[in-house]
């Protein structure tokens, strides 16, 4: 089993704070994240009052740590405005200490791009920005519900990177009716403009989406196993020359760029989540994990908050085996695995070199078992086999 850890949180790893903007100029048929359309006006004085509240719900429970990372997801968080990113920082700043390398990364639409928000997003202390660009094809943004267009997001892109330390160029693959040379075209533009990061996700069809409604109906129609199984292996052949190989199942970065935030959740270290629908994974005093969800509905969480100075509806212990699987759901996604001797008893030995033996798990000199790159395609079927 995962051994405990009696320091406060996961120091070796990191402590991050997620901060959940939940609002969206549009709810694209693809997303299953919690994401709103507000009619009207949003009271962001209200919406940020809030945040900070919450953020000191968490500092009481997450005393001495030291924050390695922020970030803020949504929904659009650069719908935001830029005193609310401030009130949110400096709330964090005067609650736990910053590490010298704190990370702090905001997701930025194309449509709410604007240099004077870009700047005082700088200004605040953002210093990583992850554009949702997603499509190089004006066809397919408009078939995924963006409301940005090829040339917009080149733009939004170019004047992140003129602002910002770091970027992330992300795009969706596996799209309807894309083939492998459109997609040879489309990422090797996306590498001539990248800086460093690209996140480069496969889409899937999540349930009680609109995309899952046409899917269902046959009306929408994506490329099936085999041809994605193409397009994950054309997209390890581009990106790998241009020097951005792949840290995670969907990510690549130069050496030194890779997220450090989405790092500690793969590697299972301590966050805590604020805003409308946000996850915790803290640590107890005894090293054991404690899991908390908020409300989801912005609304309700508003309200809540009001009346207990947070939005948690769950608060749950997670026991020793759930904390292993969640471990190793997560330390599988890197490259560089997981180290082995930390699920002893918990993996079962015969299946892991059954799995070895049919080129999916590789058992490296370092003591750490990874997935290869066809071990990281069926990556859920090979958790499956392992866990006793």
């Amino acid at each position: 089993m995962i051994a405990t850890n009696k320091s406060p949180g996961t120091p070796e790893i990191g402590f991050g704070l997620y901060v959940h903007w939940p609002y969206c100029l549009a709810k694209c048929p693809y997303c299953d994240f919690n994401s709103h359309v507000h009619r009207g006006a949003i009271d962001h004085e209200m919406f940020a009052g809030a945040l900070v509240r919450e953020l000191a719900y968490f500092a009481e429970r997450t005393p001495g740590r030291v924050l390695t990372s922020i970030f803020f997801g949504g929904g659009t968080p650069s719908l935001m405005p830029p005193q609310t990113v401030t009130r949110i920082l400096e709330a964090a700043d005067d609650t736990w200490t910053f590490a010298d390398y704190a990370e702090i990364t905001l997701e930025a639409n194309p449509t709410s791009a604007e240099a004077g928000n870009f700047r005082g997003y700088r200004s605040a202390g953002v210093n990583r920005v992850s554009v949702g660009i997603q499509a190089l094809n004006d066809a397919d943004l408009k078939a995924l519900g963006r409301q940005h267009s090829v040339d917009e997001a080149l733009e939004a892109f170019r004047m992140a990177a003129r602002i910002f330390p770091q970027t992330s160029f992300d795009l969706i693959y596996a799209r309807p009716r894309q083939t492998l040379a459109g997609w040879r075209d489309e990422l090797m533009r996306a590498l001539g403009e990248q800086q460093g990061h690209m996140s480069l996700y496969q889409l899937t069809i999540e349930p009680d989406t609109a995309f899952a409604a046409l899917h269902a109906n046959g009306k929408l129609i994506v490329p099936g196993d085999d041809l994605a199984a193409d397009l994950y292996d054309l997209t390890q052949e581009l990106t790998d020359p241009a020097g951005l190989p792949a840290y995670e199942v969907s990510n690549h970065a130069w050496p030194g760029r890779q997220s450090r935030h989405n790092v500690l959740y793969w590697r299972y270290g301590e966050y805590a989540g604020i805003g409308p629908g946000a996850h915790s994974r803290l640590v107890a005093p005894d090293g054991g994990r404690i899991g908390l969800n908020t409300v989801r509905d912005p609304k309700e969480w508003l309200a809540q908050v009001d009346d207990k100075g947070h939005g948690v509806h769950e608060n749950f212990t997670i026991s020793a085996d759930e904390a292993a699987r969640e471990r190793l759901l997560m330390g599988l996604r890197l490259n560089d695995g997981i180290v082995l001797s930390d699920f002893d008893g918990f993996i079962d030995a015969d299946r892991m070199h059954q799995l070895m033996d049919h080129g999916l798990l590789a058992n490296q000199t370092t003591g750490r078992l990874a997935t290869t790159p066809t071990g990281r395609k069926v990556l859920n079927a090979v958790i499956r086999e392992l866990v006793v």
